[in-house]
C-alpha cells in the first residue's frame, strides 16, 4: 500500500473468460475473439462495454523487460448475439492456449 492510503483497494477491471473465435459452420475467424464478460446477460449491457480496453496477462519462462508477465492488448468491437458476449480484436491475434482463461476488461476509456 501507498503511505498515506487507506480504504480498500479499487479494481479498474471485470473479468471475463475467453470463449474461444468468431466462427461459422466451416470457417474459423482468428481475428475476432469471443468473450463473455461477468455480469452482463444482454445485447443491451454490451452496449457500455463497446471501445473498452481489454487484456490478457499471462506468465511467460524467460524475463522480458525486466518481468515474466506480459500482455496482449484489444478492443471489444461488436455484441455477438444476446446473451451478453462480446465480440474482441487483438493488436495481434491471440492463441488458441488461453481458450477458457481469465481476461481482463477495463472501465476505459470512457465514451462519455
Amino acid at each position: 500500500m501507498v503511505k498515506g492510503r487507506t480504504g480498500q483497494r479499487v479494481r479498474l477491471y471485470v473479468r471475463g473468460p475467453i470463449l474461444g473465435f468468431k466462427r461459422s459452420k466451416s470457417n474459423q475467424y482468428e481475428s475476432t475473439s469471443l468473450v463473455q464478460v461477468e455480469g452482463v446477460n444482454t445485447k443491451e449491457d454490451v452496449a457500455w462495454y463497446a471501445g473498452k480496453r481489454l487484456a490478457y496477462v499471462y506468465k511467460a519462462k524467460t524475463k522480458s523487460s525486466g518481468t515474466c508477465y506480459r500482455c496482449l492488448w484489444g478492443k471489444i468491437t461488436h455484441p455477438h448475439g444476446n446473451s451478453g458476449i462480446v465480440r474482441a480484436q487483438f493488436k495481434s491475434n491471440l492463441p488458441a492456449e488461453p481458450m477458457g482463461r481469465k481476461v481482463r476488461v477495463f472501465m476505459y476509456p470512457s465514451s462519455i
